[in-house]
């Protein structure tokens, strides 16, 4: 089965632990369904936050969801001035026979300005 790669981001309105995990659950959820995924064929998931979130890692989402046996890492994001703040970006290795051109990258609400070309 050909590996391949999935990208997403979602902006936080706050940082707190519990809008967190709201929103990177639901980032998650829409990679996964948009892209016909189950737990299984995921490989291991990177997540990015922006050097102003501090209440909570993105990977405690995905263990609250049920994505326990995937390898996780949570990173931190460059610091770059002008940057959208309160970012999450998630960086998925998955299993699909999809060719690349057909791999749905999620970019939820006003992160979907990171990448206008590529966002749906």
């Amino acid at each position: 089965m050909p590996v391949r790669a999935v990208r997403g981001a979602v902006q936080l309105e706050r940082d707190e632990a519990g809008h967190m995990d709201e929103q990177v659950s639901e980032l998650l959820t829409a990679i996964l369904e948009r892209n016909g995924l189950t737990g299984d064929d995921l490989i291991s998931i990177w997540f990015t936050a922006t050097p102003d979130l501090h209440s909570d890692f993105p990977a405690a989402a995905a263990r609250k969801l049920g994505i326990v046996d995937v390898p996780l890492i949570c990173a931190q994001e460059l610091d770059i001035e002008g940057a959208m703040p309160r970012v999450v970006r998630v960086l998925a290795h998955i299993e699909s026979d999809r060719p690349r051109a057909e791999i749905a990258h999620v970019y939820l609400g006003t992160a979907a300005a990171l990448r206008k070309d590529i966002a749906q």
